[in-house]
Protein backbone atom coordinates (compact mmCIF):
# COMPACT_ATOMS: atom_id res chain seq x y z
CA UNK A 1 0.00 0.00 0.00
CA UNK A 2 1.61 3.24 -1.11
CA UNK A 3 2.12 6.12 0.76
CA UNK A 4 -0.45 9.25 0.49
CA UNK A 5 2.12 12.04 1.24
CA UNK A 6 0.73 15.73 0.91
CA UNK A 7 3.14 18.37 1.25
CA UNK A 8 6.99 18.34 0.95
CA UNK A 9 9.27 16.72 3.75
CA UNK A 10 8.77 17.38 7.14
CA UNK A 11 9.89 20.94 8.70
CA UNK A 12 10.39 22.20 12.02
CA UNK A 13 8.07 20.69 14.19
CA UNK A 14 5.92 22.39 16.91
CA UNK A 15 3.01 23.82 16.22
CA UNK A 16 2.72 28.01 16.23
CA UNK A 17 6.53 28.30 15.68
CA UNK A 18 7.88 31.16 15.32
CA UNK A 19 7.19 33.14 11.63
CA UNK A 20 3.62 31.65 12.02
CA UNK A 21 4.03 28.22 10.70
CA UNK A 22 1.08 26.58 10.37
CA UNK A 23 0.17 23.14 12.62
CA UNK A 24 1.03 20.60 10.57
CA UNK A 25 -1.71 17.50 10.15
CA UNK A 26 -1.43 13.30 9.61
CA UNK A 27 -4.55 11.89 9.11
CA UNK A 28 -4.86 8.44 9.87
CA UNK A 29 -8.36 6.37 8.96
CA UNK A 30 -8.61 3.43 7.02
CA UNK A 31 -12.16 4.79 5.24
CA UNK A 32 -11.30 7.10 1.71
CA UNK A 33 -14.39 9.42 2.46
CA UNK A 34 -13.38 10.07 6.09
CA UNK A 35 -9.75 10.77 5.84
CA UNK A 36 -10.89 12.90 2.22
CA UNK A 37 -13.19 14.97 4.43
CA UNK A 38 -11.26 15.73 7.52
CA UNK A 39 -8.29 16.96 4.73
CA UNK A 40 -10.69 19.25 2.83
CA UNK A 41 -12.16 20.84 6.09
CA UNK A 42 -8.56 21.43 7.26
CA UNK A 43 -7.40 22.81 4.17
CA UNK A 44 -9.99 25.47 4.13
CA UNK A 45 -8.41 27.15 7.41
CA UNK A 46 -5.61 29.07 7.98
CA UNK A 47 -2.91 27.74 9.90
CA UNK A 48 -3.57 24.48 9.33
CA UNK A 49 -1.84 22.32 6.85
CA UNK A 50 -2.39 18.66 6.08
CA UNK A 51 1.00 16.95 5.47
CA UNK A 52 0.06 13.16 4.60
CA UNK A 53 -2.45 10.36 4.87
CA UNK A 54 -2.59 6.81 6.28
CA UNK A 55 -4.72 4.25 6.09
CA UNK A 56 -3.71 2.10 8.90
CA UNK A 57 -1.39 1.96 12.08
CA UNK A 58 1.86 0.85 10.68
CA UNK A 59 1.46 3.11 7.70
CA UNK A 60 0.60 6.06 10.59
CA UNK A 61 3.46 5.36 12.63
CA UNK A 62 5.89 5.41 9.51
CA UNK A 63 4.46 8.34 8.10
CA UNK A 64 4.88 10.18 11.53
CA UNK A 65 8.35 9.01 11.67
CA UNK A 66 9.28 10.47 8.40
CA UNK A 67 6.89 14.09 8.59
CA UNK A 68 7.41 15.01 12.25
CA UNK A 69 3.19 16.34 12.08
CA UNK A 70 2.12 18.17 15.19
CA UNK A 71 -1.22 16.48 15.62
CA UNK A 72 -1.68 13.18 14.33
CA UNK A 73 -6.37 12.44 13.60
CA UNK A 74 -6.00 9.07 14.43
CA UNK A 75 -9.18 6.38 14.06
CA UNK A 76 -9.13 3.85 16.59
CA UNK A 77 -10.20 0.76 14.60
CA UNK A 78 -7.57 0.27 11.42
CA UNK A 79 -6.74 -2.80 9.85
CA UNK A 80 -3.18 -4.40 10.45
CA UNK A 81 -1.82 -2.26 13.44
CA UNK A 82 -4.43 -0.22 15.36
CA UNK A 83 -4.91 3.31 16.62
CA UNK A 84 -4.32 1.98 20.14
CA UNK A 85 -1.12 0.30 19.03
CA UNK A 86 -0.31 3.42 16.50
CA UNK A 87 -0.56 6.10 19.23
CA UNK A 88 1.96 3.61 21.88
CA UNK A 89 4.34 3.34 19.38
CA UNK A 90 4.44 7.03 18.75
CA UNK A 91 4.54 8.11 22.30
CA UNK A 92 7.17 5.70 22.80
CA UNK A 93 9.90 7.25 19.90
CA UNK A 94 11.65 9.85 21.29
CA UNK A 95 11.88 12.03 18.45
CA UNK A 96 7.92 12.25 18.30
CA UNK A 97 8.08 14.18 21.28
CA UNK A 98 6.20 16.88 20.43
CA UNK A 99 3.84 15.23 17.93
CA UNK A 100 0.68 14.82 19.82
CA UNK A 101 -2.22 12.30 18.82
CA UNK A 102 -5.94 13.20 18.32
CA UNK A 103 -8.03 9.99 18.98
CA UNK A 104 -10.96 9.72 16.20
CA UNK A 105 -13.62 7.96 17.70
CA UNK A 106 -17.79 7.82 16.20
CA UNK A 107 -18.83 7.03 19.96
CA UNK A 108 -18.05 9.44 22.93
CA UNK A 109 -17.53 6.22 25.25
CA UNK A 110 -16.24 3.98 22.83
CA UNK A 111 -14.82 1.08 24.62
CA UNK A 112 -11.37 1.90 23.28
CA UNK A 113 -10.92 5.32 24.09
CA UNK A 114 -9.66 4.48 27.72
CA UNK A 115 -6.93 2.22 26.13
CA UNK A 116 -6.00 5.13 23.52
CA UNK A 117 -5.36 7.70 26.52
CA UNK A 118 -3.79 5.20 28.45
CA UNK A 119 -1.59 4.75 25.70
CA UNK A 120 -0.94 8.79 25.75
CA UNK A 121 -3.03 9.81 23.06
CA UNK A 122 -3.71 13.48 24.07
CA UNK A 123 -7.70 13.35 23.87
CA UNK A 124 -10.39 12.42 21.55
CA UNK A 125 -12.86 13.71 19.15
CA UNK A 126 -15.81 12.61 17.45
CA UNK A 127 -15.82 12.13 13.63
CA UNK A 128 -19.21 14.01 13.38
CA UNK A 129 -17.96 16.90 15.05
CA UNK A 130 -18.06 20.50 13.60
CA UNK A 131 -15.52 21.70 11.58
CA UNK A 132 -14.60 24.67 14.03
CA UNK A 133 -14.91 22.20 16.84
CA UNK A 134 -12.11 19.90 15.25
CA UNK A 135 -9.69 22.70 13.89
CA UNK A 136 -10.00 24.29 17.44
CA UNK A 137 -9.33 20.55 19.07
CA UNK A 138 -6.14 20.45 17.04
CA UNK A 139 -5.11 23.67 17.85
CA UNK A 140 -5.74 22.54 21.63
CA UNK A 141 -3.54 20.00 21.62
CA UNK A 142 -0.87 21.19 19.46
CA UNK A 143 -0.36 24.16 22.04
CA UNK A 144 0.45 20.96 24.34
CA UNK A 145 -3.47 20.82 26.22
CA UNK A 146 -4.56 17.36 26.60
CA UNK A 147 -8.49 17.16 27.84
CA UNK A 148 -10.44 19.03 25.22
CA UNK A 149 -13.64 18.22 26.99
CA UNK A 150 -12.88 17.53 30.42
CA UNK A 151 -16.47 16.67 32.04
CA UNK A 152 -16.78 13.72 28.99
CA UNK A 153 -13.21 12.47 29.10
CA UNK A 154 -13.88 12.53 32.96
CA UNK A 155 -17.06 10.40 32.76
CA UNK A 156 -15.42 8.10 29.80
CA UNK A 157 -12.77 7.38 32.45
CA UNK A 158 -14.82 6.91 35.10
CA UNK A 159 -17.01 4.29 33.36
CA UNK A 160 -13.92 2.44 32.17
CA UNK A 161 -12.08 2.25 35.18
CA UNK A 162 -15.14 1.41 37.29
CA UNK A 163 -15.73 -1.69 34.66
CA UNK A 164 -11.92 -3.14 34.28
CA UNK A 165 -9.98 -5.42 36.11
CA UNK A 166 -8.24 -3.50 39.19
CA UNK A 167 -4.24 -2.55 38.53
CA UNK A 168 -1.92 -4.38 40.95
CA UNK A 169 -2.42 -1.69 44.25
CA UNK A 170 1.61 -1.31 43.99
CA UNK A 171 1.64 -0.87 40.01
CA UNK A 172 -0.70 1.95 40.08
CA UNK A 173 0.41 3.89 42.96
CA UNK A 174 4.33 3.69 41.74
CA UNK A 175 5.90 7.36 41.84
CA UNK A 176 2.18 8.37 43.86
CA UNK A 177 4.71 8.30 47.14
CA UNK A 178 7.00 10.80 45.40
CA UNK A 179 4.23 13.37 44.89
CA UNK A 180 4.23 16.17 47.56
CA UNK A 181 0.50 17.18 49.54
CA UNK A 182 0.43 19.88 47.07
CA UNK A 183 1.14 18.24 44.05
CA UNK A 184 -1.66 15.14 45.50
CA UNK A 185 -4.15 17.83 45.72
CA UNK A 186 -3.52 19.08 42.36
CA UNK A 187 -3.55 15.73 40.96
CA UNK A 188 -6.89 15.34 42.11
CA UNK A 189 -8.57 18.37 41.09
CA UNK A 190 -6.88 17.48 37.30
CA UNK A 191 -8.72 14.26 37.45
CA UNK A 192 -11.96 15.70 38.58
CA UNK A 193 -11.71 18.20 35.41
CA UNK A 194 -10.81 21.38 36.85
CA UNK A 195 -8.45 22.93 34.48
CA UNK A 196 -5.51 25.27 35.23
CA UNK A 197 -7.22 28.61 36.31
CA UNK A 198 -9.86 26.70 38.16
CA UNK A 199 -7.44 24.96 39.98
CA UNK A 200 -5.37 28.15 40.66
CA UNK A 201 -9.07 29.81 42.08
CA UNK A 202 -9.37 26.74 44.36
CA UNK A 203 -5.70 26.44 45.66
CA UNK A 204 -4.95 30.74 45.78
CA UNK A 205 -2.41 30.14 43.38
CA UNK A 206 -1.72 31.66 39.80
CA UNK A 207 -1.97 29.38 36.77
CA UNK A 208 1.84 29.61 36.27
CA UNK A 209 1.86 28.00 39.69
CA UNK A 210 -0.17 25.33 38.81
CA UNK A 211 1.43 24.79 35.21
CA UNK A 212 5.13 24.41 37.27
CA UNK A 213 3.23 21.34 39.31
CA UNK A 214 1.82 19.82 36.37
CA UNK A 215 4.93 19.92 34.92
CA UNK A 216 6.80 18.35 37.93
CA UNK A 217 4.17 15.43 38.56
CA UNK A 218 4.20 14.33 35.23
CA UNK A 219 7.62 13.95 35.43
CA UNK A 220 7.39 11.82 38.57
CA UNK A 221 4.41 9.64 37.04
CA UNK A 222 5.69 9.54 33.67
CA UNK A 223 2.68 10.90 32.06
CA UNK A 224 3.05 12.00 28.96
CA UNK A 225 0.09 14.88 29.28
CA UNK A 226 -3.04 15.85 31.33
CA UNK A 227 -5.09 12.96 30.28
CA UNK A 228 -2.39 9.96 31.54
CA UNK A 229 -2.75 12.29 34.88
CA UNK A 230 -6.39 11.41 35.52
CA UNK A 231 -5.95 8.15 34.12
CA UNK A 232 -2.73 7.40 36.50
CA UNK A 233 -5.10 9.20 39.48
CA UNK A 234 -8.15 7.11 39.18
CA UNK A 235 -5.87 3.25 38.68
CA UNK A 236 -3.69 4.70 41.95
CA UNK A 237 -7.14 5.30 44.06
CA UNK A 238 -6.21 8.98 44.25
CA UNK A 239 -9.68 9.75 42.34
CA UNK A 240 -12.41 7.15 43.18
CA UNK A 241 -15.07 6.91 40.29
CA UNK A 242 -18.31 8.18 41.00
CA UNK A 243 -17.01 10.53 43.82
CA UNK A 244 -17.07 13.94 43.42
Amino acid sequence: MGENLIGGPAGTTGAGAAGGAPIRVLIADDQDLVRSGFRMILSSYDGLKVVGEARDGDQAVELAQKLRPDVVLMDIRMPRVNGIDATRAIRANGALASTQVLILTTFDLDEYVYDALSAGASGFLLKDAEPDEIVSAIHVVAAGDALIEPSITRRLIETFVATRPATPAAAAAAGLSQLTDREREILTLVARGLNNEQIGERLFISPATVKTHLARIMGKLDAHDRAQLVVRAYESGLVKPGVA
